[in-house]
């Protein structure tokens, strides 16, 4: 018995070693945009590994400077908002339009409803870039190259993997529920909005969190199909790159830190619900 108990401790502290050598490789490139994110543009490609110094004879160290700098010659807050406004506004597209879809295509076996299901499957084998061109010059044509057009591009590609993990789950929700509220007088809108809808919070959430990574971060999109009128983050950051090749490395450090600081957040604030949520959704029907 102390043997076997041993070896649990073993295997124990073996994972345990494990999980901090892969966080520490996760966290550490985040460490070092946020250390060098302080630093002066010069000894940042001299000494990207180096801590900053706080001597005050220390030229290393430039406090907020960077993040001044950045802000102002990427008009920040204005490529923020349409950030958080395309972000927002698709990733709830997403989950509202892909849940009900999943639930239709779930509860009613035909064809159509098939042929729906594996087009989606089939839309998340296929990579972006077979359909950029394509994609962006049918945005042009239908007028979608403005923040508001683009979400419904969002919503397009990425309804496949939000309905594949809608579907999942819902195949374990047991039928009778729904049944029990039509008998109530309750029609199928209302069956969804108080019966199935509640019951998707968890799945809901690491779509969402899923979702909100893609589109946050997304750099090829919306340069495809907005341009630069309308300067999201990721665009914005890549117009600190000067020209013959020039790059203010200190201010492109300072604003990928203000990019990532809402996607931490909300992760943060919702990480509870994630493995609960993938679980849910690999529930064989």
């Amino acid at each position: 018995m102390s043997n076997k108990l041993q070896q649990n401790k073993s295997s124990n502290l073996l994972i345990l070693l494990f999980l901090c050598c892969m966080a520490f490789v996760v966290l550490y490139p985040i460490f070092v945009v946020l250390m060098n994110s302080f630093k002066g543009r010069f000894f940042i490609s001299s000494q990207p590994f180096t801590l900053p110094s706080l001597d005050p004879d220390n030229l290393t160290f430039v406090g907020g400077e960077n993040y001044t700098s950045g802000i102002e010659k990427t008009s920040f807050f204005s490529a923020f908002g349409y950030s958080l406004w395309i972000t927002i506004m698709s990733v709830v597209g997403i989950l509202l339009l892909s849940s009900m879809m999943a639930w239709y295509i779930t509860r009613v076996k035909n064809k159509v409803t098939s042929a729906i299901y594996y087009t989606l499957i089939f839309s998340m084998i296929v990579p972006f870039q077979m359909v950029m061109f394509t994609m962006s010059k049918m945005a042009n044509m239908l007028h979608l190259d403005n923040p508001i057009g683009i979400i419904f591009v969002y919503v397009g590609f990425g309804s496949g993997m939000s309905t594949f993990m809608y579907a999942g789950f819902i195949k374990s929700i047991p039928v009778s529920l729904e049944e029990a509220a039509m008998i109530d007088g309750a029609t199928p809108p209302q069956t969804f909005r108080h019966v199935i809808l509640p019951m998707l919070k968890s799945p809901a959430i690491t779509i969402g969190i899923l979702e909100i990574m893609w589109v946050w971060n997304d750099y090829l999109l919306p340069y495809l199909t907005i341009g630069t009128d309308y300067r999201t983050i990721p665009i914005a950051i890549q117009y600190l790159r000067g020209g013959y090749g020039s790059v203010d490395m200190g201010a492109m450090m300072a604003m990928l830190v203000l990019a990532m600081v809402p996607v931490i957040i909300f992760y943060i604030a919702c990480q509870k619900h994630i493995i609960r949520g993938v679980l849910a959704g690999a529930v064989k029907g």
